[in-house]
């Protein structure tokens, strides 16, 4: 062993120790990230052969806690679970404390969260058809609430509205769980929320489901139509959940985590975890992790555009 620590970079020393591995996730604890990222974490343990340890760190859109991932030393010692906000925020704040690209070595994209398309039952629509005409008879008059400007949430929304050709009205608040509430309250007319956070809305009558915004239907939800079978066959779009490191990674190291993940992705306690969460896993390698990147924020940057939103 003690050979084989000598043949290694010294990068790659430290990853040999027992130290645990930190992930910092930079949303709150009880967001999706932070679910998948718990659901992992003891099978994580046993596979990687260190503790880990979930640091949720919020704020300024998830770049609060990347920074921590940024700056870490290129060790394997801290990772970052992060969420499709990383590639909105240059689009909508000033000023972004480092390169949303350059400044991160893609690991994985674990998954993929569909949304669901919900109206308030007072909502004179049954699907997505009566929804758009109904929207056209009367421009303006419903309004669409999100997780906040910007938002994967405001965005899925954004396309909707380019898609089916109508005006929406957005109400922005500060999160998923408010919004939730003033919807299922009547407050709101419509929006696009998680599977999870809509299902038992859903299953109660308390929201309608008219719409999926992902490619396929959800096995959460296997009756809903996705948008494109609504009569929007263009539309597609989904938040998701990458594993990062600091730009710079080894090579070795960061095959050697991807590998990791892999396993632990494989594990039924953790599919049956992910399942519930209404994750669709990906678990793309690290090759396909990188344009994926790109490519996803040259399109929020064009959602962006077209929204006009700026961060509050």
């Amino acid at each position: 062993m003690a050979c084989l620590a000598l043949a290694l970079p010294a990068s790659l020393v430290q990853a040999q120790s027992d130290k645990p591995i930190r992930v910092v996730v930079p949303l709150s604890a009880g967001s999706t990230v932070d679910a998948v990222a718990r659901a992992m974490s003891n099978q994580m343990a046993k596979v990687m052969g260190h503790p880990i340890v979930i640091d949720n760190l919020p704020g300024a859109g998830g770049m609060t806690g990347t920074v921590q991932v940024v700056n870490a030393p290129k060790d394997g010692l801290t990772l970052g679970m992060i969420s499709s906000n990383h590639v909105i925020n240059p689009s909508i704040y000033k000023k972004v404390p480092f390169d949303t690209l350059k400044d991160i070595t893609p690991i994985t994209v674990i998954g993929t969260v569909p949304l669901v398309l919900v109206v308030h039952p007072s909502v004179k629509a049954n699907n997505v058809k009566e929804l758009v005409a109904l929207m056209k008879a009367k421009p303006g008059t419903l309004n669409l609430g999100s997780a906040g400007n910007g938002s994967t949430l405001h965005l899925a929304g954004v396309m909707f509205g380019t898609e089916a050709g109508v005006e929406i009205r957005h109400i922005p608040y500060k999160g998923t769980g408010p919004l939730t509430s003033d919807i299922v309250g009547g407050q709101v007319d419509m929006a696009f929320i998680s599977v999870t956070a809509a299902a038992p809305h859903i299953k109660s009558g308390k929201l309608r489901a008219l719409g999926m915004s992902t490619k396929t239907r959800s096995p959460v939800l296997p009756d809903v139509p996705t948008l494109a079978e609504s009569g929007l066959p263009n539309y597609s779009f989904d938040a998701w959940i990458a594993l990062v490191g600091p730009a710079g990674l080894p090579a070795p190291m960061v095959q050697k985590v991807y590998a990791d993940t892999k396993t632990v992705l494989a594990q039924k306690e953790v599919q049956e975890a992910l399942v519930q969460q209404g994750i669709t896993v990906i678990n793309s390698t690290p090759e396909q992790a990188v344009p994926f990147f790109k490519s996803e924020l040259d399109k929020h940057a064009k959602l962006v555009k077209q929204s006009g939103a700026t961060a509050e």
